[in-house]
């Protein structure tokens, strides 16, 4: 009898476990409340009207090409943040896709970054010349960015859009192709930020 029981209890565990990884971001105020629950869902893309967009976390550390970078000097941006891995096989599909959207928006305030995970530097590297990705990305193997932004690591490719107060506007928890991004970036490129000169 105990045997079922166990299955039982793994198929409820298994359960659990999908609809965490099915959650998305809880934002980055660590509070109790699904911030997502006020944001509208559509085919897989969570977007969220200005009033109901989470501060994101601090995201600071070592590039993968060498050097520092701390996201903070990008505030009054638009920044695109995409998780990737070069053994990611959608991250390949989607790598030109993002490149063509970086170029076609980078002037107008919108800055890219990628977090490469669970990876090693001279694949990870191998793989940005083989995509010409010309923008940064951070080098991070034990994944604690993508968690601080409750990104699964199994759930990458994701791409989260920060607007211009460095707040989580639209979070994308699978490929990306540029005929669905670049109008989500544009959209929020038009943005005016609330605090400080207009961009």
């Amino acid at each position: 009898m105990s045997r079922p029981r166990r299955v039982a209890g793994l198929g409820v565990l298994l359960a659990v476990t999908a609809t965490l990884a099915l959650a998305g971001c809880s934002g980055g105020d660590g509070g109790g409340s699904d911030w997502k629950d006020d944001c509208a869902t559509r085919d897989g893309i969570v977007e969220c009207a200005p009033e109901h967009r989470p501060a994101a976390p601090a995201v600071a550390g070592e590039l993968l090409t060498g050097g520092a970078y701390d996201l903070a000097q990008e505030r009054g941006q638009v920044v695109v943040v995409n998780f990737w891995g070069s053994w990611c096989a959608p991250c390949r599909a989607e790598a030109d896709d993002l490149e063509a959207t970086y170029q076609a928006t980078r002037d107008r305030g919108v800055r890219f970054l990628g977090i490469n995970i669970q990876d090693g530097r001279d694949k990870a590297k191998a793989f940005e010349a083989a995509y010409k990705v010309s923008y940064p990305s951070l080098f991070d193997p034990p994944s604690r960015l993508a968690l601080a932004f409750d990104i699964p690591p199994n759930s990458i490719p994701a791409t989260i859009v920060l607007d211009r107060e460095n707040r989580i506007a639209v979070v994308i928890r699978a490929g990306v192709t540029r005929d669905r991004l670049e109008p989500i970036v544009s959209r929020l490129a038009d943005e005016k930020s609330s605090g400080g000169p207009d961009q």
